[in-house]
């Protein structure tokens, strides 16, 4: 059994449509209130049929109050780090802490290429998303009176300002798959942020855990600072299935439960459009899982 301890976050995964931008933000503004906790959304900077995802992140923080928000994930191939960081902390100052940082190594780079980014090996890519994690908190520390200095192979900074410092601690949570991005997780990040339609066996998410808590060890680190999260699609039906989350809500319930306290993971993002399962997902599902998460628990 792996149970990081973490409380449950539930949220959101909605596309950036830009053909209907207020029905977007209405998804949003729906999630809040069925009580979830995240509002996020996919960010592909070269996909002229999205919305900007930054732009859009501080429109829905300005129209709603309590939800978090974050990037699932930031492309950070095509936005700068330092500029990147100030946008993060100042999104974070002006939405009173609700902010979060989903980041990624990047893909589909013919894409990033032909918008101007520079293609990347794996390897690189990596390499360069760990820079890129120095340099969002080298800019954060804002109580550091030094100026900044940074010499990475994909990334320099030569005495820059630091700060704005954000409201809370930003949490970084990578999306990954493959063992270099789990050990970087390990050792930098906080948080996994898989999907699971991605996912052909569940003993891959045991792997992850495996691979993540080995490297935040070796790190100095305590392996529970690292949070679990999964990006989940699914069907509520009437009848019982053999199939993960396709059935009614407490099969959702039972089956997310074990995810919880079997394989580690705390937060749950619900990935589609459909306001009826959104609600059901906030108002039957998650209250249901809390209390048998919790139940267990303290069993």
């Amino acid at each position: 059994m792996t149970d990081y301890g973490h409380d449950l976050l539930l949220g959101s995964f909605i596309t950036p449509t830009n053909s209907a931008p207020e029905r977007v933000v209405e998804l949003a503004q729906l999630s809040e209130r069925a009580g979830l906790d995240l509002a996020t959304f996919q960010d592909h900077p070269y996909q002229p049929g999205f919305l900007d995802t930054w732009t859009l992140l501080s429109w829905v923080a300005a129209r709603t109050e309590r939800i978090g928000l974050t990037g699932n994930v930031i492309n950070l191939p095509l936005r700068p780090p330092v500029v990147l960081a100030r946008a993060a902390a100042s999104l974070d100052l002006l939405s009173g802490g609700r902010l979060e940082l989903g980041l990624g190594a990047g893909a589909f780079w013919d894409a990033i290429e032909a918008m101007g980014g520079g293609r990347l090996t794996p390897g690189q890519s990596v390499e360069a998303l760990s820079e890129g994690i120095d340099v969002i908190r080298g800019v954060w520390d804002a109580d550091n009176r030094e100026r900044f200095r940074y010499q990475g192979t994909h990334y320099q900074v030569d005495g820059g300002k630091r700060g704005p410092a954000p409201a809370h601690d930003i949490s970084i949570w990578l999306g990954a798959l493959k063992p270099r991005m789990q050990r970087l997780i390990g050792r930098k990040a906080d948080g996994w942020l898989p999907s699971l339609g991605y996912i052909t066996d569940l003993q891959q998410l045991t792997d992850g855990n495996a691979v993540i808590d080995e490297a935040a060890t070796i790190a100095g680190r305590d392996p529970r600072d690292v949070r679990r999260l999964l990006n989940i699609g699914g069907q509520l039906t009437d009848q019982p299935s053999d199939r993960l989350l396709v059935g009614p809500p407490e099969q959702w319930v039972d089956q997310l439960a074990v995810l919880t306290l079997e394989h580690g993971f705390s937060g749950y993002i619900l990935m589609g459009d459909d306001p009826t399962l959104l609600t059901r997902f906030g108002q039957e599902v998650g209250p249901a899982l809390r209390e048998l998460v919790a139940a267990e628990r303290g069993a």
